[in-house]
């Protein structure tokens, strides 16, 4: 399944208290969408609605994270990580699906 770590998590919800909002009204959903220089890309939005077929996630600080049953296939066993070193900073995703990645980490194909 997807995991997202930590780091990746703390920093969500974060970006949820900035907007006014908190994991308990809120969920984060992600997913995979047409586009992008390699095909596919990423994206992630909070989201107040639960699909009933969506799958649910829920990391061990509280914030769930919701994903289309389409997007359940391109994203198995992926990773969201977040850096914030000095080589960069955001959300990296780590696909061992993709069979090739766009320089920003932004899309991919398979």
């Amino acid at each position: 399944m997807v995991t997202i770590n930590n780091k990746a998590a703390n920093h969500i919800i974060s970006l949820m208290m900035e907007e006014g909002i908190t994991p308990d009204t809120h969920n984060l959903r992600v997913g995979v969408k047409g586009g992008g220089c390699s095909g596919l890309s990423y994206f992630m939005k909070f989201d107040d609605e639960i699909d009933p077929f969506d799958e649910i996630i829920e990391t061990k600080i509280g914030l769930k994270v919701l994903i289309d049953k389409k997007s359940v296939l391109y994203l198995f066993g992926t990773e969201l990580d977040f850096s914030d070193g000095l080589n960069g900073k955001g959300f990296e995703w780590i696909n061992p699906n993709a069979s090739r990645t766009c320089g920003c980490g932004e899309s991919f194909s398979m």
